[in-house]
């Protein structure tokens, strides 16, 4: 009977939604971004651009063209440095804390190589100038900051305030009563001595990461004097804190021959800083490898470490060389020359022919010494004086 019968009970299934979908577009977003870093993190990455210490000086300067005190072009560049740090490209990444920054170590090594030099050159300046030096002071107090900090403050807003006290120091050349550097070599000397000490520490940080004694020895490094051997994975940080530091000093030293030109003549070591200058060139040489080899002899692969180590030795030798040869030189302090005019057009004579009649009348007690001659000789006076004769 059908009352009897099993009733069947309708359940209705509720369709469940498919979620897969949204993983897509959220996977492409993915791979944009790390696409977009990646390129980032490359462009970062490049060296900046060589720049000319003369153009740095015109740039920062409010006259130009008028001939500055000892010193100037050495401070214009030091600014200059500062500035490349903070402008170029991705700004000053050593202590960034989100991608693509914090997954670059190449670049943010550069940085610290940089910063080290212009620490050196902006404690050294008082000593090579007299004057107050309580700004160069606050200056080199602001460089000294942690450039890991990145929380407020972070470590770019001190080195802003350096290169703005800086900037003010350069603009005090313009007073009348600056007398710029001082004029002799001892300062120069001291400074070259102690950028010395950095390179040899240099070469000693490179040499340890060259596991290779027969080429320590042809460096004439003692392996019982080297420090710890480089961790793998610090190899390359080694190397480009080495090319940050001498790509600042190449820039000073170019400044250098310029401010100290005298000097240097003087004491014959032009010679010494042109080979200077050369093997800081040769340590800059385009790196077309995109990691930091450190093979061994004549294998497959070159050891990066190992030549840089060998120009930063030579230029520390020719440092020295160069720092003895100036120390207790002394010259005449330069003159100031007013700029010239250089255009090629002559200078048009606005004088009419009523005005040099009045001219001629003029009476010698209005006139200087030597100025009835000089105004009587100009071509429109002339001119006046012969249509009155006529």
């Amino acid at each position: 009977m059908a009352i009897f019968r099993k009733r069947k009970y309708r359940t209705d299934v509720l369709e469940r939604p498919e979620y897969g979908w949204i993983w897509k577009p959220l996977l492409i977003l993915l791979v944009l971004y790390l696409v977009i870093c990646m390129g980032l993190g490359i462009w970062w990455s490049q060296r900046p651009d060589d720049f000319d210490v003369t153009q740095a000086v015109l740039e920062q300067r409010e006259q130009p063209k008028e001939p500055g005190a000892r010193g100037t072009v050495m401070t214009a560049t030091l600014n200059t440095t500062i500035e490349t740090l903070l402008e170029k490209p991705g700004g000053y990444i050593r202590n960034d804390k989100l991608p693509p920054g914090v997954w670059l170590d190449n670049m943010p090594s550069w940085e610290y190589g940089v910063l080290s030099q212009a620490r050196l050159l902006t404690r050294a300046l008082p000593s090579f100038g007299d004057g107050d030096t309580s700004l160069l002071n606050d200056a080199a107090d602001a460089l000294d900051s942690d450039s890991r900090d990145w929380l407020f403050p972070g470590a770019e807003e001190p080195y802003r305030r350096a290169l703005i006290t800086l900037h003010g120091y350069l603009l005090s050349f313009n007073n009348p009563g600056m007398s710029g550097f001082a004029d002799n070599g001892d300062a120069l000397a001291q400074w070259l001595r102690d950028a010395g000490k950095a390179l040899d520490e240099l070469t000693r940080r490179l040499s340890a990461s060259v596991d290779d004694p027969e080429a320590l020895r042809e460096l004439g490094v003692d392996e019982s004097e080297l420090p710890d051997a480089t961790p793998w994975l610090q190899i390359d940080n080694t190397f480009f804190v080495a090319r940050g530091e001498t790509w600042a000093l190449l820039h000073y030293l170019q400044a250098v021959e310029q401010d100290y030109a005298d000097v240097i003549a003087k004491a014959g070591g032009e010679e010494a800083l042109g080979r200077l200058i050369a093997e800081l060139k040769l340590a800059q040489r385009r790196l077309w490898s995109p990691v930091i080899l450190n093979g061994t002899g004549f294998g497959m692969f070159a050891n990066h470490s190992l030549l840089l180590a060998n120009y930063i030795q030579n230029a520390a030798k020719l440092t020295e060389t160069l720092a003895q040869s100036v120390e207790g030189i002394e010259v005449e302090p330069p003159t100031r020359v007013e700029p010239q005019n250089d255009s090629s057009e002559p200078a048009q004579d606005d004088t009419s022919p009523s005005d040099a009649a009045d001219i001629t009348r003029a009476t010698p007690a209005s006139i200087q010494d030597g100025e009835l001659e000089r105004r009587l000789s100009e071509p429109a006076v002339q001119a006046a004086i012969e249509a009155a004769t006529r």
